[in-house]
Parts: C-alpha cells; structure tokens; sequence
C-alpha cells in the first residue's frame, strides 16, 4: 500500500510537528522547530555555575529503542524522550517505514510519551537522504529482517568522526541466515523462508550498533543466539529490558555474553529511557569548568562511574543524592588527569572533547589518548583560538592548563565537539561565539536554558 511519511503521524506536540514538516520538506537541513542551520550561541564566561539541570533520556538508548517498534504489531510507548533532531529523523524514518507515531514531547510534559504502532511494515527501506545524516538508521535492519524478512538500507558512508563501518552488523545477520547483497549504496538483506535462525555470534571487537542489531533480530529468530564480545554500553542494557518487557527471553544483562531464545511474537509495553549518562557527564564538567557545582537531577552516577573517577582524580567533589547526583567544584584547584577513551566501562570517547576542554584549564598536564574514533580531535583547532595549549602526537593530545581561556569566534564540526567549545565558553573571559550549532541540538536539548538557569550568560541567536 502506499505511505505518506506523514500519514500516520498524530502530534500533540506543535513543534514536532513543525520539525516533521521541515524535515520532509527538506531532508539536508536541521528541523526548524529545534534550530536553523546558521543559529549560534553567544557565551560571555567567567561565572561559576550554581544550580539544578534535570537530565533527560538517553539519545543513544531512544535512537535504539525506537526501531525495535518494528518488531510488533503492537504499540510500543517510550516515556522519559528527549526532545531532539535526531528523534524526529528517526521518526521520519519510522513512519515512512508504516509505523504510527503519536508524540507528546512537550517541555512541560511529565514523561515525555512516545507511542510506536507498527502494526504493518509498509515499506523495507532506509534512503540515503536519512541515514546519511543519521548513522543509529541502521539500527532498522535487524528488526525489519526479523519481522519483516526483508531489509534494504542505504550504507551509512563516511563520518565526521571517523569511519563507522558496519560490517560485523552485516556478519551477525549472515550467522542468523540472512543473505547480504551491496547494491546501488544499499544493503539488500533477506532473511531465508523459513525466518532467520539462532546462531552463535562471536564479534572480534566490541561494537555497540553491532550488539544492538544482533539483539533485535535474534528476538524473532528461530532457536537459541549466543552473542559474545557483546557491547555492555547501559544503552543495550536498557534495550535488552525493554525488549523483556515486550516478551523476548534475553539473559546476561550488562555482560559481555547475551543469551537470546527466539520467541514468535513479542507485544505491546511501556518502557521508560534510561538517563542519559553522557549529558551527566557534561553538565558535571561544565560545573567543574566553571569551579561551581551543580545538581544533576534524574539521574545516577553508576551510569558514568569512568567519568566521576577522572572527575575525582582532578579534585571535583561528587556525592550521590535522592534525586542524582552533586557535583562541587568551588574552591578547587584541579589538576590534569590523562584519560584513554576506551568502550564501556571504561572512559566514553563522546565526553573526551568535554575532558579535554576542563584539562585546558587545569593546574598541569593530562594526556588524552583516542582509541574509538581517528578523527575525533577536530574541535583542537577551534580550541586553539581560545588559547589552548594542546599539542596532538597520532592519537594523543597533550593538554597543558592554562588559568584562563579567551572569548573567539569558533566553529562546531560534531555533536561533541560543539558542547565542547560551549563548555570552553563558560571558562572564558569575553565574548565567545559558537557556529553551526546545529550539531549541538542534535545531542542536547535546551542547552543554553538549562545553563543560564543556573547562572551561565549565554544565548541562542537566531540564523
């Protein structure tokens, strides 16, 4: 049958719907009702952060929880959603694959509700013109190929940080049976006649869209999958929950062993997002930063142990609470603390921009080393021009501290490195002005509300 991408799309929200409508309209640029493409954030620094920043669902956890929608003919609600670009690209997505979507993402809304009926997969592919802007679209084939038996996706290309391949998702779906063609820039997966079948899936590095893939499509297979060097990101901890609630009979949570027993069907549940423990990590560097201290609410800091350790190690007090976590800079001198970003538990390679950021005004030195991503040290010339002494040896960058950064004119290259330069903005004296932040709005919601509350100068002008 055919499909509007808007068809089924029943929005209380106004403003979702107004991203919805500009991102049809116009697949390349950021949605309207979040950012324009040319808005900026004017930061003048030097004030010390005191105050409450409640912390939203987890983008990564949404952006896979989402496509798993696919696997039921039954309505999936999220709660806990963060309001970002990247949700509405991914509902786009959804709804032209024939999933209805019913929204309410407003800011005053408790629970941030997001309802996902696929009760029929009306079309098998993922275009360019989304995933190309969007690697988590990938994140479609393993439940398409399950419930549906047929997936074509178009290969997600080159990426500002670094090549993300995805050829150990493409591996894990041929060990369930699945037939894997590359044509014309897509992936062309079709699962055998009979559904696809367990299997033992052995990754020889750890990849965390891997794992989620594999999940999602062993759920529906038929027999028993073993996946092993599974990712333990909370992310797939929190998806593989979910999953469980919708009927699956997945085992070895937060290990890096799932054991799945396929099921023929799941069904409708309600699941509520995990927090989202790299927006944690940031908002506490950003009181770091500004040596002042801040409550992150909503919640824990077992999701980013690697962070709090590093954090301590510099001379940041933090302290669980009821409510989340307190994090205390006054009055602290920190010092460099060299970091490795490694994949969970150990230090996240999407807070090493923000790291390095708080060590350029560190007592000292730290050495940050990228094992993750090759090109993820692109935001070191911008942070050069606010007087960073930053030196970068292959995947090492040697910060040396300085007591105080200056305003400048700079520009984000990606979603981390845009909160990066912001985080540098609060620590300057001056005028610091960030570009093209529409990366930002990808990744953070409200972003410079949420700081200004809690006593940042800073403000969005509008392109």
């Amino acid at each position: 049958m055919s499909h509007s991408p808007v068809s089924d799309l029943v929005l209380r929200d106004p403003a979702v719907a107004e991203a919805r409508h500009a991102i049809d309209q116009d697949p390349t640029r950021p949605a309207k009702g979040y950012a324009a493409a040319m808005d900026r954030i004017r930061i003048r620094g030097g004030h010390r952060l005191d105050g409450t920043i409640p912390i939203g669902g987890a983008k990564n956890a949404a952006l896979t929880l989402m496509p798993a929608a696919l696997l039921t003919d039954q309505p999936l609600t999220l709660t806990n959603v963060p309001r970002l670009a990247d949700i509405d690209s991914m509902i786009a997505l959804l709804s032209q694959l024939g999933v209805g979507v019913n929204a309410n993402l407003d800011v005053a809304a408790p629970d941030r509700r997001l309802t996902l009926h696929a009760r029929a997969v009306a079309c098998a592919t993922a275009p360019y013109d989304i995933v190309r802007k969007m690697r988590a679209s990938v994140l479609v084939l393993g439940p398409l190929l399950a419930r549906h038996g047929h997936a074509r996706v178009s290969q997600p290309g080159g990426c500002a940080i670094g090549t993300r391949p995805v050829d150990l998702h493409l591996k894990a779906m041929e060990a369930l049976g699945a037939t894997i063609t590359l044509e014309g820039g897509y992936i062309e997966a079709r699962a055998p006649s009979g559904g696809l079948k367990g299997a033992d899936i052995v990754f020889p590095t750890v990849t965390v869209g891997g794992t989620e893939n594999a999940l999602m499509a062993a759920v529906l297979a038929d027999g028993e999958t073993l996946i092993e060097n599974a990712a333990r990101e909370p992310e797939i901890t929190d998806l593989a929950t979910c999953l469980n609630a919708m009927g699956a009979r997945i085992e070895g949570l937060g290990t890096n062993t799932l054991r799945v027993r396929g099921v023929p069907r799941l069904h409708a549940a309600t699941h509520a997002i995990v927090a989202d423990r790299i927006e944690t990590g940031t908002y506490a560097v950003a009181a770091a930063i500004t040596r002042g201290r801040l409550h992150l609410q909503g919640t824990r800091r077992g999701l980013f142990e690697a962070v709090i350790d590093h954090l301590q190690e510099a001379g940041v007090a933090i302290a669980s609470t009821e409510t989340g976590v307190l994090v205390d800079a006054r009055d602290h001198e920190l010092r460099g603390v060299d970091v490795m970003t490694k994949p969970y538990p150990g230090f996240p390679t999407d807070m090493q921009a923000q790291w390095m950021a708080l060590m350029s005004t560190a007592s000292g030195a730290a050495m940050i080393t990228e094992s993750i991503f090759e090109n993820r040290f692109m935001h070191v010339p911008e942070l050069a021009r606010m007087g960073a002494d930053i030196n970068i040896h292959g995947g090492s960058a040697i910060v040396r501290g300085r007591r105080r950064l200056s305003g400048a004119q700079v520009m984000a290259t990606d979603l981390r490195a845009s909160v990066c330069l912001v985080l540098a903005g609060l620590a300057a004296e001056g005028e610091t002005i960030v570009n093209r932040v529409y990366h930002l709005d990808r990744g953070y919601e409200t972003v410079e509300a949420r700081l200004a509350a809690c006593g940042a100068e800073i403000n969005r002008l509008r392109g």
